[in-house]
């Protein structure tokens, strides 16, 4: 499957999913997404197995998890046990774009959902976002992680980063903003919060290794992770009970996330190994 974040100007993309467009940037924006998301999006719809029910998924892709979690390990290993900080601090750099805006652009997925489905993703909003305590939401824990690494807090100072790490950002904006269907953000989303308990915990261990005091972006994520990939499960579960649910676009969302975060993870790590240190 071709994801190539760099077929379009993803930091174009960006700008324009973050303001209120006009109708000549509109035109520009559909533009974009056509000539890379759209296309993913329809080829993994297009592959989906024939399932018969949300379980079915959903246990498709933790099969589909296990594997890559093998799959990843040595990049992974690598970060926890072997990278100097300043390689840390280039990955950690790369996904700054993400963590300074992290879960604002999700707040749209909600009333796209039946009510008991939009409640459950909601539930895992709130807590993205420190239950209305600011220091506790999970952009300031990232602020927090680049203050002590002496690096800025403004997006702007992160232009220079890969157009996969722009991709990343980008890919949550489509699914929970301008998806047709909330499936795709559904399984995505779902993919997502299942994959942080493993993910993450490489950088976990890297940023403890280095005796980083603001090490909580990572250690909550790995700890509230476990209750959102439940709140996921429900989610979809209900929309199924609700109004029925498009199991191959569950689907489809599981798998465009999982290659296009997995992608801009390993191009970081691998990219901090050949130009760091």
């Amino acid at each position: 499957m071709d994801i190539a974040s760099d077929v379009i100007d993803q930091r174009r993309l960006f700008d324009l999913y973050r303001k209120t467009p006009t109708v000549a940037e509109y035109a520009e924006l559909t533009e974009l997404e056509e000539a890379w998301i759209l296309p993913i999006a329809e080829a993994y719809e297009r592959d989906a197995p024939a399932f018969d029910s949300s379980g079915d998924v959903m246990k498709a892709m933790r099969e589909h998890l296990a594997q890559e979690t093998k799959d990843s390990m040595e990049n992974h290993l690598f970060l926890a046990t072997e990278a100097t900080r300043e390689q840390f601090e280039y990955v950690v750099r790369e996904f700054a774009v993400d963590g300074l805006t992290e879960s604002l652009s999700l707040l749209a997925s909600v009333p796209k959902l039946p009510y008991r489905s939009g409640m459950a993703v909601f539930r895992i909003l709130i807590d993205e976002l420190g239950c209305g305590n600011e220091s506790m939401a999970h952009a300031q824990l990232y602020r927090d992680l680049l203050i002590e690494l002496g690096m800025p807090i403004d997006i702007d100072s992160y232009r220079d980063s890969s157009p996969d790490s722009f991709a990343y950002v980008n890919l949550f904006y489509w699914l929970a903003n301008r998806a047709e269907v909330s499936e795709y953000f559904l399984g995505g989303y779902a993919y997502f919060e299942a994959s942080v308990l493993y993910g993450l915990q490489s950088f976990a261990h890297a940023a403890k290794r280095f005796g980083l005091e603001n090490h909580a972006y990572y250690t909550e994520h790995i700890y509230i992770d476990k209750y959102h990939s439940r709140q996921m499960r429900t989610a979809i579960r209900e929309k199924e009970l609700e109004t029925g649910v498009d199991l191959a676009k569950v689907w489809a969302g599981v798998r465009m996330t999982s290659a296009i975060v997995s992608t801009a993870t390993e191009q970081a790590i691998v990219r901090s190994r050949k130009l760091v240190g």
